[in-house]
């Protein structure tokens, strides 16, 4: 068998603008689960997973915005503090609602640096993806050209084994009908009549 030469499928696919493979209908179309390997199948759920977590990210930020400005509102709208029982409830919601901006911020600029990196991490993660699907996708290619072969032999041995049994039936055809027609010249229809009658009962 012919030795194939290795390929670094990694520096192939660097930098490369590529689809998300799991959001790819063709991907999931030649690579159904039954021919997915381990390793694919564990990169294709951490692809998954952070795509997911992108989404999640997006929503929450878009949340805590909401929420920000809400709160800034609430802030503005008790801005007037006076010496009074109602000032002293106000000034409370005032912190109470400074606080939760402070932690907001903080959530905020944790959840935007997060998802700054996560581009990164899922174009490393679809790329890991790609070199496997290559590697599978030229394994079940090479497999195929091996089967196909054997295959294209059959066919060529099976058509030579068909117009050798098609003469052959032709042959005997042509002779049983060589053969009926003399008996019957010979022995004359009325007695050929006779034997077919028998024959029909064995």
């Amino acid at each position: 068998m012919k030795r194939r030469k290795k390929i670094n499928f990694n520096s192939i696919v660097k930098n490369k603008k590529l689809p998300i493979l799991t959001l790819d209908s063709r991907w999931h179309e030649l690579f159904p689960d039954e021919k997915k390997t381990h390793r694919i199948r564990d990169l294709e759920q951490k692809l998954i997973k952070l795509l997911k977590t992108q989404g999640k990210l997006v929503n929450e930020i878009k949340d805590m915005k909401n929420l920000k400005k809400t709160l800034m509102s609430e802030i503005v709208a008790n801005m007037d503090i006076e010496n009074d029982s109602k000032s002293k409830s106000k000034e409370k919601k005032l912190d109470r609602n400074k606080n939760y901006i402070n932690e907001l911020n903080k959530k905020m600029d944790n959840a935007s640096n997060r998802l700054a990196d996560l581009p990164y991490e899922i174009k490393r993660v679809n790329e890991e993806l790609l070199v496997e699907s290559i590697k599978n996708g030229y394994d079940r290619i090479h497999d195929n050209q091996e089967d196909l072969s054997k295959i294209s032999d059959w066919i060529i041995k099976t058509r030579e084994e068909l117009k050798r049994k098609i003469v052959l039936k032709n042959d005997m055809e042509t002779t049983n009908k060589q053969m009926y027609s003399y008996l019957h010249d010979v022995l004359g229809p009325e007695i050929i009549e006779a034997i077919d009658k028998t024959q029909e009962k064995k």
